[in-house]
């Protein structure tokens, strides 16, 4: 190539600088002082494209100063390439917490990476993922990225890659795929069209699917809820196929693979040796235990995979607060009205009698087990449900077998977990067997008659409504906006409807369930957000996926789960890092009287919220727990006991329940100490705390922090004349502001914002790659280079200050270099920009070179006195004459710094020396001279 990478070229009567894309007669160029937005493909062989020098600065266009700074910052802030030790940092709208450096640096001392990423709900685990991934694709070691995860998390993912770490991904969906696939030329899969790309794992999972993706698959692939990819016991369905679907990507020696979940142990030993072999295929012989200094090389192995934290591990890493709400939890319960419970009696004894000879197991009576199941479960939720239940087909009926009718009857009336059951899991079961021999039609005729009975309970007879609006009303009126979860559709539109009529006008109501397509539900939360006094019915179908925090922040558990992870889902919307509350409030609200609610928050709820309680962390049943619910309904069905008050639920299940109540307590507190324990020792104190330290600050010094932005933002916009209001939230009114300014913030004349989450949904986030940020920057830079502007920062500046006892002067100069890495014959160009401040003190000939700090402290030095104009410019001009006496010096720190930059990106990236990888770097001489500050002594 003509032009070496990072060099600065001259074009179209502008200044460009060359990116790595280029190639032998195609140069890609971005402005300088320009945007990614600005970056363009000249062809050489049709338009001229020259070497250039930078210019110096004109010494009669002095500046105040606050010059210095500004467009220092505004040069850093346009950085996309930094130099630090991290290639990708540039380019996010994020700034990582510094616990959410550990896994990125265990990452990258593995190649290929294969790491576990395990930590707590609601700590950030896709940002850690995700770190990672655009790290690997800016450092040229992966050009492709594929992300699977279950399809109503989706969208969460494409979100989450495009907002913060601007990646444009594809939805690979059963709805999508044809289209995507009409772009694919004869031969080509989607994946080989579309570099990134977010995979439902439903739709990829099938044997014809896999075999393609296997074939096609990017180089880097990060799974999402990876627990559900463990190998079963049973090696059948959905989760086989799953397994088979990572067992084949692992097997690929050079795939990077990162996996993701916040359960990755479950209490099934065997499922979790499975887990880890996709990092190791040598870890499904570890030692059954870990403990003791004779396996202290097997922990060691695994720790290097394996990050799995509490939010204590983490809310003061550093001495860095993070912040996550406390969780407020109360319990409420309700008593059935007479009429409803005369109806719960008829329907229980109607099941009862269904199931009565329930050793028969054949199909029929499969179905008939099921619809009773159901029939209880949707009269235990509302009035609106039963009645749907009573009058709908039972969905057990349309099976064969006796296993797919227990199939659909588990996914349809029990909880699965969200990754195992496919979209429609809220939908009335129906309780119909839908045959058509006399008994069926004497049973059909009952289940209408009790239908009916069930709508003349709708409103003022459903106590359970009744006191639900009341406790509703209460939390709107302490300023908690909150999410109510229902179990069935019927049972969340007949609430919805009545806490309209209900609850004050001022108050908006929405509902969001399976029926709302995927697309719209997002649209449906945006716009109920616009209101100050909301609630948000839904049902499971959001208690995973979109995250709430910034909209809501209590939960209001309307019907219970039968799967105690279910509710720590719900809760995990609004309890999670960028809560704007410090404390969410969760409400759980049975029913004492209705024979279901008791059983399942004894046996189930109460002991899951006790562990996590106790424990700082929520561990599943460590069991099958829709098995133990099915025995415990089982027990209540077959038992010709009438229940009638909660303390008379403790029900001594016998035979029913497998492993008994106190045989399972006595699991779960056994799985939950090995949690514990697990998560000590894998809690990463190997990664030391100074060497995250040492890379942060390395991070921040390269590109500038979050303060830096802030400060920057606010004093940028009052130099161009903008008022700037407030202090954690500020108000900028750029009503006064150059035309030009307010074109490039999308001709708004006010901006409300923040510069640290949480944020508000009606307050801008202003991270360093925001437009707001990045079109500002350029701005500031631009107008500094143009000299027919008033720039708002000039490159030159003369202030008398008491910060200096001798005239001192600081230059403002830019390093461009060429990393060059090789690997495997293959070479990636990459370039990288730092931005320095050097001080001497003296006159140029006699120079005296200060330490940085100096020049950094500089920065802040405010004008004692002022200085005339012309005396300025000759200032200025002595040092501009005497340049080339300075260049030796710029020229040897410019291949220092680059020899301080090769260190640190082959520091990180420690593994790729195990395989023949190695890194050059060529500095581009001479360095841009920004800006000359000099700073004199007060008289």
């Amino acid at each position: 190539m003509k032009f070496a990478v990072g060099s600065l070229v001259k074009a179209r009567g502008r200044e460009w600088v060359v990116l790595p894309e280029s190639e032998d007669n195609l140069v890609v160029l971005r402005p300088l002082g320009g945007t990614e937005d600005e970056v363009t493909g000249i062809c050489l062989s049709l338009e001229k494209v020259e070497q250039a020098q930078f210019d110096l600065p004109n010494p009669a266009q002095v500046g105040d100063y606050r010059s210095c700074r500004l467009l220092r910052d505004a040069v850093r802030l346009g950085f996309r390439s930094s130099a630090g030790p991290f290639r990708s940092f540039a380019r996010i709208a994020v700034e990582p917490r510094p616990y959410q450096l550990v896994p990125l640096l265990m990452a990258l001392k593995l190649d290929p990476v294969r790491i576990l990423i395990a930590d707590d709900v609601g700590i950030g685990k896709t940002v850690e993922a995700c770190l990672i991934a655009r790290e690997l694709l800016d450092r040229g070691e992966v050009q492709r990225l594929a992300v699977l995860c279950p399809p109503h998390l989706a969208e969460q993912w494409q979100a989450e890659l495009r907002e913060k770490f601007h990646i444009e991904a594809e939805l690979v969906l059963s709805s999508t795929a044809l289209r995507l696939e009409k772009n694919c030329g004869f031969g080509q899969s989607l994946f080989d069209v579309y570099p990134y790309v977010v995979v439902s794992t439903d739709f990829i999972k099938s044997d014809r699917r896999r075999d393609e993706f296997l074939r096609t698959c990017p180089e880097l692939v990060i799974v999402d809820e990876a627990h559900t990819f463990a190998h079963a016991e049973h090696g059948r369905g959905s989760r086989h196929q799953r397994y088979q679907l990572l067992k084949g990507l692992s097997e690929s020696p050079d795939r990077h693979l990162i996996l993701v979940t916040a359960t990755p142990h479950s209490g099934k030993e065997d499922a979790f040796r499975s887990l880890l072999s996709f990092l190791n295929k040598d870890f499904i012989n570890l030692p059954d235990s870990l403990l003791g200094k004779e396996n202290e090389q097997y922990r060691r192995r695994l720790a290097a995979h394996f990050v799995q934290r509490r939010r204590a591990d983490i809310r003061h890493y550093m001495q860095t607060e993070t912040p996550f709400p406390e969780r407020q939890e109360a319990e409420e319960t309700y008593h059935l009205s007479d009429d409803y419970k005369k109806l719960f009696e008829r329907v229980l004894r109607y099941a009862r009698e269904t199931v009565k000879h329930l050793d028969n197991q054949s199909h029929r009576q499969r179905v008939r087990w099921w619809s009773a199941l159901a029939l209880l479960r949707s009269l235990a939720s509302s009035p609106a449900a039963a009645a749907a239940t009573l009058r709908n087909r039972a969905a057990a009926a349309e099976s064969e077998t006796v296993e797919e009718a227990d199939e659909i009857g588990r996914r349809t009336v029990l909880d699965m977990d969200l990754d195992e059951a496919a979209d429609g899991t809220d939908i009335i079961p129906g309780s119909d067997p839908g045959e058509e021999t006399e008994e069926d039609k004497r049973i059909r005729r009952q289940l209408l008659e009790m239908a009916r009975a069930a709508e003349k309970l709708y409103g003022k007879k459903d106590n359970k409504l009744n006191k639900a609006v009341k406790l509703i009303r209460e939390l709107l009126d302490d300023g908690y906006r909150p999410i109510v979860f229902c179990r069935f559709i019927p049972t969340a539109e007949y609430l919805a409807d009545q806490l309209r009529k209900q609850l004050p006008q001022d108050v908006d109501v929405a509902v969001v369930t399976g029926n709302v397509p995927h697309g719209e539900r997002e649209e449906r939360i945006l716009k109920l957000a616009e209101s100050p006094r909301r609630v948000l019915v839904v049902t499971d179908c959001l208690s995973e996926g979109i995250n709430l925090q910034n909209y809501f922040d209590a939960v209001f558990h309307y019907d219970l789960s039968w799967n105690p992870t279910r509710h720590e889902q719900r809760e995990g919307r609004v309890d999670r890092y960028g809560q704007l509350k410090k404390k969410v409030r969760v409400l759980t609200y049975y029913g004492i009287n209705n024979q279901i609610d008791g059983i399942v928050l004894d046996v189930l709820i109460r002991k899951h919220k006790k562990i996590r309680n106790s424990l700082g962390i929520s561990v599943p049943v460590p069991v099958d727990a829709n098995s133990v619910a099915e025995a415990i309904f089982e027990g209540l069905l077959l038992k010709e006991q009438k229940i009638t008050e909660y303390v008379q639920l403790t029900l001594d299940f016998g035979d029913y329940l497998t492993p008994t109540k106190e045989e399972l307590f006595s699991k779960w507190d056994e799985v939950s100490v090995r949690e514990k324990r697990s998560r000590t020792m894998f809690a990463q104190e190997s990664i030391k705390v100074d060497e995250v330290a040492r890379e942060l600050k390395a991070m921040r010094d390269a590109i500038g922090s979050g303060v830096d932005v802030e400060w920057f933002v606010k004093e940028a916009f009052r130099s161009c004349g903008a008022v700037v209001q407030g202090s954690d939230t500020v108000c900028f009114d750029l009503s006064e502001t150059p035309a030009s300014l307010r074109d490039l913030m999308g001709h708004v004349n006010k901006i409300t914002a923040r510069f640290q989450p949480p944020v508000e949904d009606t307050v801008l986030y202003l991270s360093r790659t925001h437009p707001v940020v990045e079109n500002l920057a350029s701005y500031i830079m631009n107008t500094a280079l143009d000299p027919l502007v008033k720039a708002p920062a000039r490159r030159c500046g003369v202030i008398r200050t008491s910060r200096v006892d001798r005239r001192t002067t600081v230059l403002l100069a830019r390093f461009r270099y060429h990393i060059i890495t090789k690997r495997g014959g293959r070479e990636i160009p990459l370039l990288a920009e730092d931005c320095r401040l050097l001080a001497f003190s003296g006159s140029p000939r006699k120079a005296q070179w200060l330490d940085a700090n100096v020049a950094e402290a500089l920065l802040q030095a405010q004008p004692d006195a002022n200085v005339d104009p012309d005396q300025a410019s000759e200032f200025l001009s002595r040092v501009i004459e005497d340049i080339d006496v300075l260049r030796p010096h710029l020229d040897e720190v410019a291949r220092q710094k680059g020899r301080e930059l090769l260190e640190a990106h082959r520091r990180v990236r420690t593994a790729s020396r195990q395989k023949g990888v190695t890194y050059s770097i060529v500095p581009q001489l001479p360095p841009d001279l920004l800006g000359i500050y000099i700073y004199l002594p007060k008289i």
